[in-house]
Parts: C-alpha cells; structure tokens; sequence
C-alpha cells in the first residue's frame, strides 16, 4: 500500500501502522480518489517551522503543512509533514488524547488534498465535519 511514514528531526514511531493504512485507503476511496504515493513526515517544530518559512513564507509554527504533488485530478500524490510537538500540545490545549490528536491532524491534511480549506468559518466548519466523520470509520477497521 503506497502509505508511508517517516520521522524527520523525531523519534517518534506511529503505532497499528496496519490499520492507519487501511483507514485513510478506505477514506480515499470513499472521497472518490487514488491514491497514488502518500507520504507522512512526523517531525519536530524546528523542522517544520523552517518549512513554513522557506515554502509558504509563514513564520509561524503549524501542527501540519500538506504539500499537494500530484498532476492528476482525483490522486493523491503527496507528502504531508506533521509536528509531533504540536500535536502533543494540542492535545493538551483541547482536552484530547495524543492518539485522537493525532488521527484527526492525519485526515485533516488528507482532506485538504480533497480540497478542503480552513481559512474561513464555513471552511473550518465543513473541515471539521469531515474529520469526524472520518474519525467515525476508524474504530471500524482496527
């Protein structure tokens, strides 16, 4: 399955690797995608804070930066970086476990290459609607 993930700059390890796969397969055909090659970068703040500088000219930290590769309509060609810093202390911020933190900044960057956005309250309204709902389908495949 063309799903991968690295660190970068972290020793974090993803763990039920086997069922994350198949959870976001199963949310990218459901949004009616192919998935071509999809690449996960867990990473620290340093490493993506200098990403967010070089490439989208923030000076800002983010949980997550999606780079969207693809050249075709409906497949998802990318690599997606997420802070495992950030996702900690966003756990903490909302009151949520690290793993839930975590499974929904996954599927948030999967969702903005289905072109969904959260610069706007309708934006971030819809986005966080289709996170739950993805959320939901993962205790179905563990």
């Amino acid at each position: 399955m063309p799903i991968y993930f690295f660190s970068e700059d972290t020793d974090f390890s993803l763990q039920n690797v086997d069922s994350i796969k198949n959870w976001l397969s199963n949310i990218i055909k459901d949004y009616e995608y192919s998935l071509g090659e999809l690449n996960y970068i867990f990473c620290s703040d340093q490493y993506l804070h200098s990403l967010n500088k070089q490439y989208l000219n923030h000076d800002t930290l983010t949980d997550i930066i999606t780079f969207d590769n693809s050249d075709q309509d409906r497949v998802i060609n990318s690599d997606i970086f997420i802070s495992i810093e950030r996702v900690k202390d966003n756990a903490l911020t909302y009151s949520k476990n690290f793993q839930s933190e975590l499974q929904r900044v996954l599927v948030h960057g999967l969702l903005h290459l289905f072109g969904f956005e959260d610069k706007t309250k309708r934006g971030k309204e819809d986005m966080r609607k289709n996170e739950e709902a993805c959320l939901s389908l993962l205790p179905e495949i563990r």
